[in-house]
């Protein structure tokens, strides 16, 4: 830190790696590749009594996001693999890789799941664990969160679907993420040799906690500064600050495609950044493209899971 002798001193701020690498990043509350995304459609076509087992493979593509949620404190974009598992009891067990040539190693994330489903009529549930494993060789990088549990639920009320996500992120640090959402479901059948074809534009608002350390003068005169200095004492002070409110407004368009056992999911996602109050974080609001080529795999021939995901009747 550099202190002008005599004058007022600048404060400078620091921002602890709780929430950021850069101040642009993103953390990963907005994939569409994701258990979600899956149990987004299970909701909108909860008709069935019976239940099978389920595999499922995927394979994804975001662009670049400059700012999004700021939980992890890196660039999401590359390519996403990923398979999940449905059990007929509910349970399921889901792994997702992330690959870029921007990190080294270029496989620079892996995030294995384990959850639990529950369809109660016009209710959804979804409570899972994740355990996020980083192998950047980037020793200055070292993330606060490493696992997670979170909880998921979805109304419907037709033609509107109401998400409201709850995620507890742990490691050397915690941190608290609610995510409330509305989603309108558009949909029509049989359309240029598609069975089914959705369009469900979304709306998200994500809260949650920050920290963040802030260097502070002890004092702003001239005449305290030079007498702690004569003294050698201190001329600053870190004072740690965790607030809670709104860290992200974010609009999604996404449209599906179905054919047979094969899924086509391409998304538009714009947000808009906000910071916390007194927060020392430059907000960017930026929109990023996602692309998602999911097959499914039927373990028993009247699956209902596998049927809703072939999105037919």
């Amino acid at each position: 830190m550099c202190v002008l002798l005599l004058t007022i001193p600048s404060i400078a701020f620091t921002q602890s790696t709780d929430s950021i690498k850069n101040k642009n990043a993103v953390g990963f509350d907005s994939t569409y590749v994701s258990i979600f995304e899956l149990i987004d459609s299970l909701v909108k076509y909860p008709t069935r009594s019976e239940t099978g087992s389920t595999l499922v493979t995927r394979v994804g593509y975001n662009s670049n996001i400059v700012a999004a949620s700021r939980t992890f404190g890196l660039n999401q974009f590359g390519l996403s693999p990923g398979f999940t598992y449905y059990h007929k009891s509910g349970l399921y067990l889901d792994a997702t890789a992330y690959w870029s040539q921007e990190y080294t190693p270029n496989l620079y994330l892996a995030i294995p799941s384990a959850g639990f489903m529950k369809v109660i009529k016009k209710w959804t549930f979804n409570l899972e664990y994740s355990k996020y494993i980083f192998t950047f060789s980037d020793s200055t990088y070292n993330p606060s969160y490493t696992n997670a549990l979170g909880l998921s639920n979805f109304f419907e009320v037709k033609p509107f679907l109401f998400r409201v996500d709850y995620s507890f992120y742990f490691g050397q640090k915690s941190a608290h993420r609610i995510m409330p959402g509305v989603i309108l479901n558009l949909e029509k059948k049989n359309w240029l040799g598609f069975k089914r074809v959705i369009l469900y534009p979304s709306f998200y608002v994500l809260f949650g906690n920050e920290s963040w350390q802030t260097e502070v003068p002890y004092s702003t005169s001239p005449a305290d500064i030079y007498y702690r200095i004569l003294h050698h004492l201190p001329l600053t002070y870190v004072q740690t600050s965790n607030k809670f409110g709104i860290l992200n407004y974010s609009i999604n368009l996404p449209l599906s495609l179905s054919l047979k056992n094969w899924n086509l999911i391409t998304s538009y996602t714009y947000n808009f950044q906000h910071a916390l109050p007194s927060e020392p974080i430059t907000v960017t609001n930026s929109g990023y493209l996602s692309l998602s080529i999911i097959r499914y795999f039927n373990f028993k021939s009247n699956s209902a899971l596998t049927d809703l995901m072939k999105l037919t009747k």
